[in-house]
Protein backbone atom coordinates (compact mmCIF):
# COMPACT_ATOMS: atom_id res chain seq x y z
CA UNK A 1 0.00 0.00 0.00
CA UNK A 2 1.41 3.35 -1.07
CA UNK A 3 1.32 6.09 1.60
CA UNK A 4 1.79 9.76 0.69
CA UNK A 5 2.44 12.29 3.47
CA UNK A 6 1.92 16.04 3.23
CA UNK A 7 2.33 18.60 6.00
CA UNK A 8 1.64 22.28 6.37
CA UNK A 9 4.34 24.89 7.04
CA UNK A 10 4.25 24.38 10.82
CA UNK A 11 5.10 20.67 10.85
CA UNK A 12 8.54 19.53 9.76
CA UNK A 13 8.32 16.78 7.13
CA UNK A 14 11.33 14.50 7.59
CA UNK A 15 12.19 10.83 7.05
CA UNK A 16 11.50 9.92 10.69
CA UNK A 17 7.97 11.34 10.52
CA UNK A 18 7.32 9.60 7.20
CA UNK A 19 8.51 6.28 8.64
CA UNK A 20 6.29 6.64 11.76
CA UNK A 21 3.24 7.47 9.64
CA UNK A 22 3.95 4.58 7.23
CA UNK A 23 4.31 2.15 10.17
CA UNK A 24 1.03 3.26 11.76
CA UNK A 25 -0.90 3.08 8.48
CA UNK A 26 0.54 -0.38 7.74
CA UNK A 27 -0.28 -1.57 11.27
CA UNK A 28 -3.90 -0.38 11.32
CA UNK A 29 -4.88 -0.63 7.64
CA UNK A 30 -2.55 -3.39 6.46
CA UNK A 31 -5.30 -5.99 6.26
CA UNK A 32 -6.95 -3.94 3.48
CA UNK A 33 -3.66 -3.90 1.53
CA UNK A 34 -4.84 -5.24 -1.81
CA UNK A 35 -8.11 -3.28 -1.76
CA UNK A 36 -6.52 0.14 -1.17
CA UNK A 37 -4.36 1.61 -3.92
CA UNK A 38 -3.10 4.64 -1.97
CA UNK A 39 -3.49 6.41 1.37
CA UNK A 40 -2.90 10.15 1.51
CA UNK A 41 -2.06 11.52 4.95
CA UNK A 42 -2.34 15.26 5.55
CA UNK A 43 -0.92 16.70 8.79
CA UNK A 44 -1.49 20.25 9.89
CA UNK A 45 -1.00 22.45 12.93
CA UNK A 46 -4.47 23.99 13.31
CA UNK A 47 -3.59 26.70 15.81
CA UNK A 48 0.09 27.35 15.33
CA UNK A 49 0.06 30.59 17.30
CA UNK A 50 -1.35 28.92 20.43
CA UNK A 51 0.61 26.07 21.95
CA UNK A 52 -2.04 24.51 24.17
CA UNK A 53 -4.78 21.91 23.82
CA UNK A 54 -5.80 20.23 20.59
CA UNK A 55 -3.22 21.35 18.09
CA UNK A 56 -2.65 18.76 15.34
CA UNK A 57 -5.13 17.59 12.69
CA UNK A 58 -4.56 14.45 10.67
CA UNK A 59 -6.75 13.72 7.67
CA UNK A 60 -6.43 10.39 5.86
CA UNK A 61 -7.83 9.67 2.44
CA UNK A 62 -7.98 6.06 1.23
CA UNK A 63 -8.15 5.50 -2.52
CA UNK A 64 -10.03 2.38 -3.55
CA UNK A 65 -9.99 1.24 -7.18
CA UNK A 66 -13.29 2.09 -8.86
CA UNK A 67 -14.76 4.01 -5.91
CA UNK A 68 -14.77 7.48 -4.41
CA UNK A 69 -12.02 8.18 -1.84
CA UNK A 70 -12.89 7.51 1.80
CA UNK A 71 -11.85 10.17 4.31
CA UNK A 72 -11.38 10.28 8.08
CA UNK A 73 -9.74 12.85 10.33
CA UNK A 74 -8.75 13.25 13.95
CA UNK A 75 -7.56 16.18 16.07
CA UNK A 76 -5.13 15.59 18.94
CA UNK A 77 -2.42 17.20 21.02
CA UNK A 78 0.43 15.34 19.29
CA UNK A 79 1.26 14.11 15.79
CA UNK A 80 1.36 10.44 16.82
CA UNK A 81 -2.04 10.64 18.55
CA UNK A 82 -3.60 12.41 15.55
CA UNK A 83 -2.22 9.85 13.08
CA UNK A 84 -3.31 6.92 15.24
CA UNK A 85 -6.81 8.35 15.74
CA UNK A 86 -7.30 9.08 12.05
CA UNK A 87 -6.10 5.59 11.08
CA UNK A 88 -8.53 3.97 13.52
CA UNK A 89 -11.42 6.07 12.22
CA UNK A 90 -10.50 5.24 8.63
CA UNK A 91 -10.38 1.56 9.56
CA UNK A 92 -14.00 1.76 10.78
CA UNK A 93 -15.06 3.57 7.58
CA UNK A 94 -13.34 0.91 5.45
CA UNK A 95 -14.93 -1.94 7.46
CA UNK A 96 -18.35 -0.39 6.94
CA UNK A 97 -17.81 0.32 3.25
CA UNK A 98 -16.39 -3.09 2.38
CA UNK A 99 -19.19 -4.72 4.37
CA UNK A 100 -21.77 -2.91 2.25
CA UNK A 101 -19.92 -3.68 -0.98
CA UNK A 102 -19.80 -7.37 -0.08
CA UNK A 103 -23.50 -7.57 0.82
CA UNK A 104 -25.51 -9.36 -1.83
CA UNK A 105 -29.30 -9.08 -1.62
CA UNK A 106 -30.88 -12.52 -1.46
CA UNK A 107 -27.90 -14.17 0.19
CA UNK A 108 -28.75 -16.79 2.84
CA UNK A 109 -28.47 -15.40 6.36
CA UNK A 110 -26.56 -17.04 9.21
CA UNK A 111 -29.84 -18.44 10.56
CA UNK A 112 -30.57 -20.17 7.28
CA UNK A 113 -33.45 -17.87 6.32
CA UNK A 114 -33.45 -16.08 2.99
CA UNK A 115 -32.15 -12.50 3.48
CA UNK A 116 -34.45 -9.76 2.26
Amino acid sequence: MHVELTTNNYIEHDADLADRVQAEVDHVLGRFGDQITRVEVHLGDVNSDKKSGIDIRCTMEARIAGHQPLIASHDAASIDEAVSGAAERLERVLDSTFGRLGHVKGRTSFGGDQAI
